[in-house]
């Protein structure tokens, strides 16, 4: 067969790290192993029963069975921005500072297919979602890492970051409550990054996709709800993790009225908005009662505190997170993160994702997800306590 020779763009891509993990779980399932799988991102609950009514609505409609309109249907656009009144008394305006998104995945990779030329300097979290990377990968661009360290709550420090850096960096990417670390973000935070961005001329986007998920009673802060935000940057915001809707991707972007333009307008050449019918669910999830998010993220805070809970009973004093539904769990001495997480699985039958998987300084981490039952994590959690054991 005749081999086509690919675009060079294409061998700059990332490795798809998780594809490795998945075939190794996968060994295991087929041996019939138990296995408890704590190294996924994917919401394990239903959609509400409400949203799901809206789509069967929808799907009804006629008028949403021809093509959208490009930008998406000015419904949608109108709830997130009363959502976004509602929730953190951040005004926008609807037809200039919101673009509906295929999932917040796409509008993360499409934003630096706009604003970044080939050699361009990126600032990425490390660790961080390794999305961020494709997209500047496609572009062509550089990235300049900024570590997240415990000592610092998993924020960036920006006094580390060489001066001649931020002067050439056009583009910073943060990500609060963060995956995979699980740190949140504060209010004092963004406005130093607020005063960063604005005296270095760098666009912030901020990945709001664990938005709603904050624990103790502690709402998570929007990037939007400090002065001078949407006068540097934006807030991407996903469907998928506060209402279940993962694999419905449906999202948006909003903030800074020249970026959402820049993203329309790519997007104008690559589709046709989303199924109308997808739109008509989404704003039923935004603007009807949210009751089935504070049951959501109250199923979070009770599986965390069951499953931190346990592995301190058992003697490992590890940090409960404080939002996301992400645990981050120090390597034991050593190991790499990849050879725990090997480790646990090939021992405990417990799948955890291996911290390298998300940059450098994730090494020193697995990841374990809270997306199972209370009675499989308290399961987990004592199997793993057990390998601890042995590690002494």
């Amino acid at each position: 067969m005749k081999r086509f020779e690919q675009a060079e763009v294409m061998g700059k891509l990332p490795e798809q790290f998780f594809a490795k993990l998945v075939k190794k779980v996968s060994q295991y399932v087929e041996q019939g192993y138990d296995v408890i799988n704590l190294g996924q991102g994917n919401p394990d609950q239903p959609t509400p029963n409400h949203i799901v009514d809206a789509l069967k609505e929808g799907a009804d409609n006629p008028a949403y069975h021809k093509y959208s309109p490009f930008r998406g249907h000015s419904f949608l656009k109108q709830a997130a921005a009363d959502f976004y009144k509602r929730e953190y008394g951040v005004t926008l305006d609807p037809e200039k500072e919101v673009a509906v998104l295929f999932g917040g995945k796409t509008g993360l990779v499409e934003l630096s297919q706009c604003y970044l030329n080939s050699g361009d300097i990126a600032l990425v979290p490390d660790p961080g979602y390794p999305d961020y990377w494709s997209g500047i990968a496609m572009a062509g661009a550089k990235m300049e890492t900024m570590p997240l360290l415990a000592e610092n709550a998993f924020l960036p420090d920006y006094d580390r970051l060489e001066e001649n850096v931020l002067q050439e960096a056009k583009l910073m990417f943060l990500n609060y409550p963060n995956n995979p670390t699980a740190g949140v973000a504060t209010k004092d935070f963004f406005e130093e990054t607020v005063e960063l961005a604005k005296k270095h001329d760098i666009l912030v986007c901020h990945d709001f996709a664990y938005g709603a998920i904050g624990f103790e009673g502690k709402k998570p802060v929007s990037f939007l709800e400090v002065d001078g935000a949407k006068e540097v940057g934006i807030e991407i915001y996903t469907l998928s993790k506060t209402y279940n809707m993962a694999g419905w991707r449906v999202g948006f972007a909003v903030g800074n009225e020249q970026v959402i333009e820049s993203i329309n307008l790519l997007q104008d050449h690559f589709y046709v908005s989303l199924f109308g019918a997808v739109q008509h669910a989404a704003a039923a999830a935004l603007n009807e009662s949210q009751e089935c998010v504070d049951e959501l993220v109250e199923t979070y805070e009770k599986r965390r505190n069951a499953f931190i809970g346990r592995l301190r009973e058992n003697g490992w004093n590890v940090d409960a997170p404080k939002g996301s539904f992400f645990c981050w769990l120090p390597v034991p001495e050593g190991y790499t993160s990849e050879t725990f997480a090997d480790h646990l699985l090939e021992k405990a039958h417990v799948v955890v994702a291996p911290g390298v998987g998300f940059g450098k300084e994730g090494d020193k981490y697995v990841r374990a997800g809270l997306l199972t039952s209370e009675e499989r994590l308290i399961e987990a959690a004592d199997r793993i306590a057990k390998v601890i054991k042995k590690i002494g």
